[in-house]
């Protein structure tokens, strides 16, 4: 039989989901920066054909992007994890505390 509950079970597969998807989300973030580093001279010749904008407008236009990018990965990846780990460690804490009050 297994030891530990099945909500601490739940709750270290969803912070390993979330911790994932922050990764992602990171990663996303610098590949973004990096075509935009690279490319976008030509990023910004394509999308000024279809939008007349200038070269200013371009870059606030994906800074911006960027901007929400990283609030939206923190505020529904990263800071629900750190919230799941801090619960689990919490859950840990009173499970070994009623363990060594059920030995005495």
């Amino acid at each position: 039989m297994s030891n530990t509950n099945p909500v601490d079970e739940v709750l270290e597969v969803v912070a390993q989901v979330l911790i994932r998807c922050t990764v992602i989300g990171v990663i996303v973030l610098l590949i973004w920066w990096g075509a935009l580093e690279l490319f976008g001279d030509l990023a910004y010749r394509v999308h000024s054909r279809i939008a007349t904008m200038s070269r200013p407008q371009f870059d606030i236009i994906h800074y911006v992007g960027m901007l929400m990018t990283k609030a939206a990965v923190s505020v529904l990846f990263f800071f629900p994890y750190i919230a799941i780990r801090l619960v689990i460690k919490n859950r840990k804490k009173q499970s070994s505390n009623q363990a060594v009050e059920a030995t005495s």
